[in-house]
């Protein structure tokens, strides 16, 4: 079964385009490592009011939008061997500077339990 890292993060709408190209350059690393996906999605639909979880959750602000990204592994110990690699690669840069609040991102490791 396919092990998948998830991430919802609050996203200056200004720094959109700047985080893009961020993403698109991390995703050829990811998947050149041997990531089996890797995909970045922006809100276009989401609850606003008592619902709106995952603006809330990630304490989106004014001028914010939210970013949802997960990346595929073919298992657990294939995301941990290639994470590693990763964040030893050099063309990754400094990734402690990013055009959002890192401290408001959300992430985690998850195991699939239906996969159709």
């Amino acid at each position: 079964m396919p092990y998948v890292d998830g991430f919802l993060l609050p996203m200056p709408t200004k720094n959109l385009a700047a985080y893009r190209k961020i993403a698109r350059k991390a995703g050829k690393i990811w998947r050149e490592h041997g990531a089996l996906q890797y995909t970045e999605c922006v809100a276009d639909d989401i609850a606003e009011g008592p619902l709106a979880l995952f603006a809330r959750s990630v304490k989106r602000k004014e001028g914010e939008t939210v970013v949802f990204s997960f990346i595929v592994y073919a298992s657990k110990a294939d995301r941990n061997r290639i994470n590693k690699l990763v964040m030893n690669d050099p063309r990754l840069g400094d990734m402690t500077s990013m055009p959002f609040d890192m401290k408001r991102m959300m992430y985690g490791g998850f195991k699939p339990i239906v996969s159709l």
